[in-house]
């Protein structure tokens, strides 16, 4: 049995990093050293490094009960909202930037009953919804 995954997102400024994690998204500080960090809320942790382990840009998905509890919390608290809560074949899911480029996707089961829309790509791109079935 696996246990789970920690995504280690190469950071610019530890200090920046741990502060957008912390403050606007809700997530607490584990520890930290000079160079390294790990931060938690509920059972996602993510660990930072600086300069290192990682390029700029990583893409993370975090699976929840229900993201459209996040629709309000993170644009109220100055989160980088990539893209609101869309409804795709597959999951319910929010795109949030950090000060880094990470997008983190914040998802849950499908939203029965309602439509699909398109994919935003890391490009900027829309992926038509017959794309995604």
């Amino acid at each position: 049995m696996f246990g789970k995954a920690i995504p280690v997102l190469r950071v610019t400024d530890l200090e920046i990093a741990l502060r957008y994690y912390e403050e606007t998204l809700g997530f607490a500080l584990n520890w930290k050293q000079e160079y390294f960090a790990s931060v938690s809320r509920g059972n996602c942790t993510i660990f930072f490094c600086v300069g290192d382990q990682g390029h700029a840009g990583t893409w993370v998905w975090i699976g929840m009960p229900d993201v459209g509890q996040l629709r309000e919390e993170f644009p109220n608290k100055g989160a980088v909202v990539r893209n609101p809560p869309t409804n795709y074949p597959r999951a319910y899911e929010m795109q949030i930037s950090d000060p880094d480029g990470h997008v983190l996707r914040f998802g849950s089961g499908p939203l029965r009953g309602q439509p699909f829309n398109e994919f935003l790509d890391m490009r900027g791109k829309l992926w038509p919804v017959s794309d995604l079935a």
